[in-house]
Formats: C-alpha cells, structure tokens, sequence
C-alpha cells in the first residue's frame, strides 16, 4: 500500500504541475493557438511576455518531473504480472524526456531569436523567423509534439490494458485512458499539416485530448493509492 500511495502522489503532483503552467500560458501566451501565427507575432508575443513567461515555459518543461519516477514505480511493480510492461515504461520515460526536452526551447533558445528580431535590422528579423521557424520544426514538432506524444500514447494505451487485464480499475477508467489516446493521435494531423496544408485537422483535439489524458493520470493516481500489487491477478484473455 506504501508504493501505492508513493506512486498515486507522484502521479497526481505530475498531472497538476502540468496543467497549472499550460492553463497560465492559455491566458498570458495564448498558447497553443498563437502558433498558428506567423513567426514575426510569434516572437514579438514572447519578447513582450519578458522573464515571466520565460519562467512559465521553464516550469511547464520541469514541473511534470513527479511522472517520471511514478512511471518508473510503476512499471516495477508490474512488470513481474505482464511481460510487456518494461518495455512499455521504457516508452513513457522517453515521451516524457522528449516532451521536455521540446518545451525547453523556448527558455534558452526562443528568447535570443525573439530579442533579435525585436531589437535587429531587417536582416536580422529575418534570420531570427527562418530560425525560429526551424527550431521550432524541430525542436517543438519532431521532437516534442511528435515522437514525445505519440510514446506517451503509447504508455497511456499499453497501461491501459494492462489495467484491465489485472482488474485494477473500474472500466470507465480504462474507457477514459482509451479516449483520450483516440483524441490525442486526432491532434497529430495538426503537425503534418505544417508540411502538407491539406491535410484535413481538428484544432481542438490536442487541447481535449491533453486535458482528458490529465484528468485520467489524476483519477489514476488517487485510484491507485487504494490498491494492493500483490493482490493483483491477471485476467486470463490474449493481449
């Protein structure tokens, strides 16, 4: 029961310290509408923004840091019931990792390009926009929204059967982790429409599916402080 509640805790702490800095960016930043914007607003946005926004991006990279431990725990306290677990946590850590790894780009790099294209002649506007626009390609798309989103689809959905399979949870739990997967991969057409301008999307997919994939860590987490590992049993059906 003890790593139960380790476990519910951390998961809880992770989904808030998530939500709290991307509701604060929703309403100082705009966020994520203002990346439909051209780079030029973009920047002009973020330098107006000064140190407090910079803090607030620093945060939402770091502040989901509980989940990496929780998935950890987790995925040790499991992976002796289902045998596809270890590496499912392997692929949550990376999401994680990556996703972090995105949303720091705009602490230590975006804020020199926004500075520059403030402050620079006309040559340096446009270097700063060429640059932000491939930074951000990179750093935000590749990285952070793509491979980082779609790992922790990934471990969502895995952990998900794995939940079901050991009657962990009730099964509207498992339908909640399900949804949110469906609506999150929706919010993909999004970056490939960055490239390709035809492809059909769903504005609000990523910011329903991030929310319902919030609400479901925390449901888990307060769930899971009342479970017991070792009772746990597998329900025998094909994975």
């Amino acid at each position: 029961m003890k790593t139960g509640k380790t476990i519910g805790a951390l998961l809880i702490a992770g989904a808030i310290g998530v939500l709290v800095p991307y509701t604060i960016l929703t309403i100082i930043f705009d966020y994520p509408d203002i990346l439909r914007q051209e780079a030029g607003t973009i920047l002009t946005r973020f330098h107006a923004g000064g140190n407090a926004l910079i803090w607030t991006w620093w945060a939402f990279a770091f502040l989901g840091l509980p989940l990496l431990p929780a998935f950890v725990l987790l995925g040790q306290e499991l992976e002796h019931k289902l045998t596809f677990i270890r590496w499912t946590t392997a692929i949550g850590i990376f999401g994680l990792l990556a996703q972090m790894v995105g949303l720091l780009r705009w602490t230590f790099v975006v804020p020199v390009l926004a500075n520059n294209f403030v402050t620079g002649n006309e040559l340096i506007k446009e270097a700063s926009k060429v640059s932000f626009q491939a930074i951000h390609q990179y750093g935000g798309v590749v990285l952070g929204e793509h491979l980082g989103q779609i790992f922790t689809i990934i471990w969502t959905v895995m952990m998900t059967i794995a939940f079901s399979r050991l009657l962990l949870f009730p099964r509207w739990i498992s339908w909640l982790g399900y949804t949110s997967s469906f609506i999150y991969i929706i919010a993909q057409s999004e970056l490939f429409a960055s490239i390709m301008p035809n492809v059909p999307t769903l504005d609000s997919a990523g910011f329903i599916g991030s929310t319902l994939w919030i609400i479901w860590l925390i449901v888990i987490g307060i769930k899971i402080r009342r479970i017991s590992f070792v009772e746990a049993q597998v329900e025998k059906q094909p994975l």
